[in-house]
């Protein structure tokens, strides 16, 4: 057999067997005829553009593949449960499926914000990366496989590099941090508070009252598609980027292991899939919309679009550095998975300044 045929066998075998570590074990014997109805809840109001939206086609796509077998409804947040109880809704049995952002459980287990974003991390490229071919599913999936989760995620969705935050003043030096009261989750929100900030987790849907009233200073959630869905331009005046909190934030579908385990294995693969797509179009959409709302949003001359100064970023990135390494020292589930990031990380970087960089800087030219 020639070279070229032996490596190519080689590679297409361990692509195989590649998959298979990455795919959860089936519990399932054979196809059957057999029904199943889930219900699902959710992080996001009612049919949200883009998470909300995207959820709903999920569970339409799942429907259609398995021919009405899997049917699932859908409760968005408060619907069936608030916004911050869907991990303990699916992982206690209540409902099969979820679907959320990683670092709202936090209080569960810190490692968990990894999955979603790391402020100053990586962006959708990289982060996907990571989670099929650098080790992240699999750290991902054990963390949550534990007895007291007993969930299996899946990747689903990404809203690619966030903007930075509505603010009701100018951000011109770290100095205006102090004393902000932002919502901010997540890792970003510890970082903020290490510079003076505090910190406010809420769901969409108190975002906008929120940031009218005054109750809190300034708000970061997506980028322009959703904020403007949000309203957040009639509530604050300064709009700021890039979003070095969330540069590449992934969100999940969780589902109850024993839940799972009760599919025969076509309808695991027809949810894993699913999911995997949903991942894409999430993605895809996102950009194109963001791109038409950011023109709306230029043309509104209420609005102040406006970068971080470039000395406010490398301090927030200062502080990112010496929040992380507390975590380190005090989780050993954040360190294992701390060290699978940044290595990935360290090798994606160099690739991405060579290849996704070095094309967008000759646009420039």
């Amino acid at each position: 057999m020639k070279r070229r045929a032996l490596i190519a066998g080689a590679g297409a075998g361990a692509l195989a067997l590649a998959a298979c570590a990455r795919k959860p074990a089936s519990t399932g014997t054979v196809p059957s005829g057999k029904r199943f109805e889930w219900k699902m809840v959710t992080t996001w109001p009612p049919n949200f553009p883009g998470m909300g939206s995207g959820v709903n086609q999920l569970v339409k796509n799942i429907e259609a593949a398995s021919a009405g077998r899997l049917r699932i409804k859908v409760y968005a947040a408060n619907e069936l449960v608030p916004a911050f109880e869907v991990f303990d809704a699916v992982s206690q049995g209540t409902v099969e499926i979820g679907h959320g952002a990683a670092y709202y459980w936090k209080n569960k287990t810190p490692a968990s914000q990894f999955f979603t974003a790391i402020p100053f991390g990586m962006n959708v490229l990289e982060m996907n990366g990571w989670m099929y071919y650098g080790g992240g599913l699999d750290l991902y999936r054990e963390l949550y496989a534990r007895p007291q989760f007993n969930l299996v995620p899946f990747p689903a969705g990404n809203t690619g590099v966030q903007m930075g935050g509505w603010f009701n003043k100018p951000i011109t030096s770290v100095d205006d941090l102090r004393g902000l009261k932002m919502r901010s989750p997540g890792i970003g929100g510890e970082v903020l508070k290490r510079a003076g900030g505090t910190p406010v987790t809420l769901p969409a849907s108190e975002i906008f009252t929120a940031l009218q009233t005054g109750s809190i200073d300034a708000a970061e959630w997506v980028g322009p598609y959703n904020d403007m869905a949000l309203g957040l331009q009639d509530a604050a005046q300064y709009y700021y980027y890039p979003g070095w909190q969330e540069p590449g934030p992934l969100l999940e579908c969780i589902v109850n292991q024993d839940a799972w385990a009760s599919l025969p294995p076509d309808l695991q693969t027809i949810v894993e899939l699913a999911c995997s797509a949903l991942n894409d179009q999430m993605m895809a959409e996102f950009f194109a919309r963001n791109a038409n709302s950011l023109a709306l949003l230029e043309e509104d001359e209420d609005v102040e679009i406006r970068p971080f100064p470039d000395e406010v970023l490398r301090e927030l990135r200062r502080y990112t550095g010496e929040v992380l390494a507390d975590m380190v020292a005090a989780y050993p589930d954040v360190a294992r998975v701390y060290e699978s990031f940044s290595a990935y990380r360290g090798r994606a970087v160099r690739w991405s300044a060579i290849s996704e960089l070095a094309y967008l800087n000759t646009r420039n030219l």
